[in-house]
């Protein structure tokens, strides 16, 4: 063979490999006519799973706003108790009761209070506030009453002791409470006390 014909040969074999080289890649081709080729849609990432809401604390009862909702009233198991003499031409003494426990009471009314051996016992004298506005003992604290066994008009008796019991407005059993009284003139008719206040000058004037 002439060098000639070698030369194209080889000429024919170059441009065959570099045709093969320019073709289109396997990727362009399955793209048909120039079409673009859709990736692949990826799945939505799943959601982290949301945390478990806390459960709210269990709220506590309400407490009442009135102060003295659990202020019971005084009985003679809560105070002490002394009379004093204040005025001997009416026979009138002061009445006197502490709170002698720790939580506080209330001093509803009028004390009631008999007389030695006498039957019977003093007429209430005067209006008492209701139970919402009966004075609060808190302990320590005292109330007063003013109690009056009348002038001597020779229908009375004379005793040395009284004696004292709480009004509770309710049917709880009592012990009454003893005070001295010496030289006490009682009128059937004229004796009086007076319901609890908060001060000994009103006690006696009321």
């Amino acid at each position: 063979m002439s060098t000639v014909r070698r030369a194209a040969v080889v000429l024919a074999a170059v441009s065959a490999l570099a045709l093969t080289a320019c073709g289109p890649t396997d990727d362009e081709a399955g793209s048909g006519s120039g079409g673009a080729t859709a990736s692949p849609t990826k799945s939505a990432t799943p959601s982290a799973p949301s945390a478990p809401s806390k459960r709210s604390a269990t709220s506590k009862p309400a407490k009442p706003t009135d102060p003295d909702f659990d202020v019971f009233p005084c009985s003679t198991f809560d105070v002490k108790f002394t009379a004093t003499l204040a005025e001997p031409t009416t026979s009138s003494y002061l009445l006197k009761i502490t709170n002698k426990g720790t939580k506080a009471c209330r001093a509803l009314g009028h004390p009631v209070v008999t007389f030695g051996d006498l039957d019977g016992q003093a007429t209430e004298r005067g209006t008492a506030p209701g139970i919402e506005d009966a004075i609060r003992l808190d302990p320590g604290e005292s109330a007063y009453a003013g109690l009056m066994g009348g002038a001597n008009d020779g229908k009375g008796k004379t005793v040395g002791s009284i004696e004292m019991t709480m009004n509770t407005e309710s049917d709880l059993e009592q012990a009454p409470l003893k005070a001295s009284t010496p030289g006490l003139y009682v009128s059937p008719d004229k004796n009086s006390v007076t319901a609890w206040v908060d001060n000994a000058e009103d006690a006696l004037s009321l």
